[in-house]
């Protein structure tokens, strides 16, 4: 039977697949407080394997399976729900993603979970104010990395403003300094490349305000480290610190000859392009001073983790609020969910379907099926499921979010059928037979709860299901005897069986 609580696990872990590094964190959940036991770092540069059709290279691959085999030592055993996996922009812009998140999950036994830009924000903005003091007034958290940056307003726990622009340290060092060499054009052209950017957002965060700048990447620690290193503050940047480094880069002339102290090794090729995207920031959203959090996306995974262990899950609220935006009938949505759980439990089993994702994403597309109606009457599932799959959803992952739009788009007329089926590889007989469910579901509250509906039991094999309402109940109802005879035949179509009695 599918279950859908939440299991409170000793020791969770979660892990970053960023364009620049990995990075892990094991942690021991102890009366609900998290204890970092382990923190992981590489760098491996998987923007650098971009080709310009947006493929990564096998090279690129193999860095960073290479990196997960090493991560994978340490979660060995930790169950389904006790790990989370996130990727960032590089695997968003990915064709291939695909074949590495598959090798991927074969190496290290969880689902890797592609995240939205905006997405990424919140997560960021999460593990920053979890690190820092929990004072009142806004903070700007900014995250340079290596295919987007990212900035947050925010307040105590909550993001006001999230934006993400591809704008990155790895991609620009590719763009503007692909030798490697150094001169003032070039790090003027990356400037201004990300001045142009900045244009897009720099109103909306200038227009809410804020009282501290906050630095979350290792770009920006970097930057820190070495104008700490010269003696210009305590690790925070400054103007004239951002300055000092500027004339110091460019008189180096070649990334090899950055030897800086307070500068690492693997840091100096994307130190010029992390540093042109520092200044541009400074000086459109007039930033005086930055100081820098420790706690970033892998910190803010971890919260969002032992949230959802907590029944804090963000996912919920997200859903809420696109449904009262939407305007759907949440009555008839919250009879459709109780249905269509119902006939989960009784057919997981035989279907497939015992996995608490997949309860959780019937439960999710059942909430928010109708919300397309308030675009147009006519076709509103397809306006539903573009929505859904398009939209910025707190909390949900792209795949998440394409899995409840294929349900969404499933739930009237056609099923998906197997073109669609092939695209989604292994996770495809579980969605449909999901919308099968889903769609059910709704035929069952055609009425929308005007009149008693009568117990249905419901039995499933391999390529069909059966359905049985008390005796003679359907002649006497005949609009539901014709869309369940009629839902038979789009069954039919796709190969599975539904018998109605």
């Amino acid at each position: 039977m599918a279950q859908t609580e939440h299991t409170d696990f000793p020791l969770v872990a979660t892990i970053d697949l960023g364009s620049n590094s990995f990075h892990m964190v094991l942690a021991r959940v102890d009366h609900g407080e998290i204890r970092i036991l382990e923190r992981l770092g590489e760098k491996v540069q998987l923007a650098a394997g971009l080709d310009e059709q947006d493929n990564l290279s096998e090279e690129a691959m193999q860095r960073g399976l290479d990196c997960l085999r090493r991560f994978a030592q340490l979660i060995n055993g930790l169950p389904a729900g006790a790990v989370r996996i996130v990727a960032t922009n590089t695997l968003r812009v990915a064709r291939n993603r695909a074949v590495f998140i598959q090798q991927a999950k074969q190496i290290i036994g969880h689902r890797v979970e592609v995240i939205s830009g905006r997405e990424e924000a919140r997560l960021i903005y999460l593990g920053v104010a979890h690190t820092l003091a929990d004072d009142d007034g806004k903070r700007l958290v900014v995250d340079i990395g290596g295919g987007s940056t990212e900035f947050i307003i925010g307040e105590r726990f909550e993001s006001l403003l999230r934006e993400s622009l591809h704008i990155g340290c790895v991609s620009f060092g590719r763009q503007f300094f692909p030798d490697g060499r150094i001169s003032a054009s070039r790090y003027a052209q990356a400037y201004t490349a990300a001045r142009l950017e900045l244009m897009q957002i720099e109103q909306g965060i200038q227009r809410l305000g804020w009282q501290e700048a906050v630095g979350a990447s290792g770009t920006i620690r970097s930057i820190g480290q070495c104008i700490r290193s010269a003696g210009l503050g305590n690790g925070e940047i400054t103007r004239e610190g951002v300055q000092w480094l500027k004339r110091k880069v460019l008189k180096a002339g070649h990334v090899d000859k950055l030897n800086l102290s307070g500068l690492k090794t693997e840091r100096r090729a994307v130190l010029p392009s992390g540093l042109a995207i520092l200044e541009a920031l400074f000086d459109a959203l007039n930033v005086q001073c930055m100081t820098h959090s420790e706690g970033a996306l892998r910190e803010g995974v971890l919260y969002e983790l032992l949230g959802r262990q907590q029944h804090e899950d963000v996912r919920e609220r997200t859903l809420s609020a696109l449904a009262e935006r939407s305007h759907v009938d949440q009555e008839q949505a919250a009879r459709v969910e109780h249905k269509a759980l119902s006939l989960l439990q009784r057919v997981a089993e035989p279907w497939g379907l015992t996995d608490s994702k997949q309860a959780d994403l019937l439960r999710w597309a059942a909430r928010v099926h109708e919300v397309g109606l308030d675009i147009a009457h006519s076709q509103y599932h397809k306006h539903g499921a573009y929505l859904i799959e398009h939209a910025d959803l707190p909390g949900f992952s792209r795949q998440e979010q394409q899995s409840m739009a294929l349900l969404v788009r499933g739930h009237r007329r056609n099923l998906p059928g197997e073109e669609r089926m092939a695209e989604l590889g292994e996770d495809g007989p579980p969605l449909r037979r999901l919308c099968m469910l889903l769609r059910l579901a709704i035929l069952y509250h055609h009425i929308r709860g005007y009149q008693e509906m009568p117990e249905l039991e419901a039995e499933a094999d391999e390529q069909g299901m059966t359905l049985r309402f008390p005796p003679g109940w359907l002649e006497e109802n005949p609009l539901t005897q014709a869309d369940f005879a009629q839902e038979a035949q789009y069954w039919a179509k796709i190969g599975y069986r539904l018998t109605v009695r």
